[in-house]
């Protein structure tokens, strides 16, 4: 009889040492724009230590702010902050024709 490995993570989010679902590709997404940050710096003439400083204060400012974000929100939390945006505070109407096509 063949032995078969049970994946126990089904329908859980994806976690990285702390950081939940989509926060992980924010983090990758923003450590590629402090890469080509520091290529443009450096092609400018800054001198290297100046670069690394500057990227350095940056990537630990973006490694802050992604946790802080995933801690506070959560795997949905941030999606459904931006998508209560959208909601209208109230809705007006001006006659009731629209609740009584709703019985028919």
């Amino acid at each position: 009889m063949a032995l078969y490995q049970i994946n126990k993570g089904i329908n859980k989010p994806i976690e990285f040492k702390g950081l939940k679902a989509q926060y992980i590709g924010y983090l990758a997404g923003g450590l590629v724009i402090l890469l080509i940050g520091f290529a443009i710096i450096y092609l400018l003439g800054v001198p290297v230590h100046y670069c690394i400083m500057i990227i350095a204060g940056l990537g630990s400012a973006l490694f802050y702010q992604v946790f802080k974000l995933s801690h506070k929100y959560g795997e949905h939390g941030l999606m459904k902050k931006a998508a209560k945006r959208y909601l209208p505070s109230h809705l007006k109407f001006t006659t009731r024709n629209v609740f009584l096509k709703l019985k028919k």
